[in-house]
């Protein structure tokens, strides 16, 4: 196995080096942001030692001036027959290469016999072609591997017709390009492996490159990709983050990822991909209201949807644990539901933000938003401002003891969930405890507390308190809102949000002042 490994000087004049015992190393990075750069820079300056494959340049490309070993160097090396203008592929050439060596060895094993090798003292030494057909039935069971007339044929099932390697699928010519370059790899070298996802089905992908590995165990491996999902395959390599590239200086801004990193593929995507601080939220990325409306609001972030609030929380926390790796700053958005004072102020402490309306429907329901898009829409604001209103304290005045029982079990449920997480020396005294919490949360006295607080709401025609305490996703097409504004629903509704965020109006300007206000900015 190789020494320490020296990467390339950062642009801040620093280095960074990776120990003889890390064997697999992951180069990624967003486009143009330099990586391959940073990968021919190692393989440049570790001259013999590295070895680059590229099954897109084997099967399709043409062969370039490189330093570095290569499949093309090892053939010339080995002095295979060269014609006038030869332009065979790099795939062509390790099966000329795997073939050639076949037959050496049939050739020394003959002449071993003739020379008076006794009975059973001579045998045909294993072969790289025994490799490869080795593996490649193991990738592909069922298929067969065949030597005929000097040349490799392949046949699958039961079927006898035999094919040339040129009609093999894109993937399975991959497969055998990149077992045959690696067995003819240096000893000792550093085999760089150009996309090494390309051409290949994500389910086999780690099957098969644990496979490739085991082919040479004196040798480490050197990725550059930008697919998350093969990097995922790679337990235990050093992900090196290429973030920049300075060309007039030749110096890189790259970061060295902990090994098994804790970061999803959500968060390194927003890591490799984004330029901006990152903000987490919550949604599908494409249906959601979420991901339409915070990219248009907070446009000095790169916004990455996560799904549920739990992982927003979790992601955020993560990431700007590891700030002092990365320098990325990160915040989450979370709905409010029926969270308290004191959980939304421990979640704002944690940099997760969280409105002061219920849910992300309550944020499109806002007096400065419906009025905004009333006179977006040539409507009165006041008269179709106050129809909402008054729709949506007559909703709430008729599910308050819905809210407040649901209000209620939100309390209940996430003050045991605190107070059981002790630590009992018995069964009794679990019990014990247990018994005094119903007598210390009393349920009861907290349902009617909320239908208190709510039913004060209703009195005080509070409609910012309503917002913020009222779950209910059917509000906006309950209120009639769309209508009012002289809309088709509540999808042209949102759509016109959306539409006047990305506009220059006056009624932006409002909607992005109203949205960021909820938040406490």
């Amino acid at each position: 196995m190789n020494s320490l490994l020296s990467l390339p000087q950062r642009i801040d004049g620093s280095r960074e080096s990776i120990g003889s015992d890390t064997r697999d190393i992951v180069i990624i990075g967003a486009n143009g942001a330099g990586k391959s750069r940073f990968a021919n820079r190692l393989i440049e300056d570790l001259g013999e030692k590295a070895f680059r494959i590229s099954a897109l340049e084997a099967l399709y490309g043409r062969r370039r001036n490189i330093t570095a070993n290569s499949v093309d160097t090892l053939y010339e090396q080995a002095g295979m027959p060269q014609n006038s203008g030869d332009d065979s592929s790099q795939f062509e050439r390790i099966l000329a290469m795997l073939m050639h060596d076949e037959m050496l060895n049939l050739i020394g094993y003959k002449l071993a016999m003739v020379a008076g090798g006794k009975n059973g003292a001579i045998s045909l030494r294993p072969t790289r072609l025994d490799s490869v057909i080795s593996l490649w039935q193991e990738v592909f069971p069922g298929s067969r591997v065949l030597i005929e007339s000097g040349k490799v044929l392949f046949a699958r099932g039961l079927d006898q017709s035999a094919y040339s390697a040129l009609r093999l699928s894109d993937g399975e010519r991959a497969v055998l390009f990149y077992a045959g370059a690696i067995l003819y790899a240096p000893k000792g070298s550093i085999i760089f492996v150009d996309s090494p996802e390309i051409f290949l089905h994500p389910s086999m992908m780690q099957t098969l490159w644990n496979r490739l590995e085991l082919l040479r165990p004196d040798c480490r491996f050197a990725y550059t990709t930008h697919d998350l999902e093969f990097t995922s395959t790679r337990a235990g390599a050093q992900v090196i983050w290429v973030r920049d590239f300075d060309a007039a200086s030749q110096k890189w801004d790259y970061l060295l990822l902990p090994p098994d990193s804790p970061l999803t593929d959500d968060m390194y995507r927003a890591l490799i991909g984004a330029r901006k601080p990152v903000m987490f939220i919550e949604g599908d990325g494409v249906h959601s209201i979420d991901s339409k409306l915070y990219p248009l609001i907070f446009k000095e972030y790169s916004v990455k949807s996560l799904g549920s609030c739990n992982k927003v929380i979790e992601a955020t926390r993560t990431f700007n644990d590891l700030n002092a790796m990365h320098h990325n700053d990160a915040v989450g958005i979370v709905d409010r539901d029926r969270r308290d004072e004191r959980e939304v102020a421990y979640l704002r402490r944690k940099r997760v933000m969280v409105p002061d309306v219920a849910e992300i429907e309550n944020i499109l329901m806002l007096e400065d938003i419906v009025r905004a898009v009333a006179s977006y829409c040539h409507r009165n604001p006041d008269k179709v401002f106050g129809k909402v209103r008054h729709s949506i304290m007559q909703q709430f005045r008729t599910d308050l003891h819905r809210q407040a029982l649901q209000h209620t079990r939100h309390r209940v449920k996430q003050t045991v969930e605190y107070r059981i997480d002790g630590r009992f020396a018995n069964i009794g005294q679990l019990e014990a405890h247990m018994d005094a919490l119903k007598h210390e949360i009393n349920p009861r006295g907290l349902y009617e507390s909320f239908c208190k607080e709510f039913r004060r709401y209703l009195n005080d025609n509070d409609y910012r308190s309503v917002l913020r305490v009222y779950n209910q996703k059917s509000m906006i097409p309950g209120s009639n809102v769309a209508g009012l504004c002289g809309l088709n629903g509540k999808e042209q509704y949102i759509t016109t949000i959306l539409d006047i965020l990305r506009s220059q109006s006056p009624e932006a300007e409002k909607i992005r002042k109203a949205v960021t206000e909820c938040f406490g900015l």
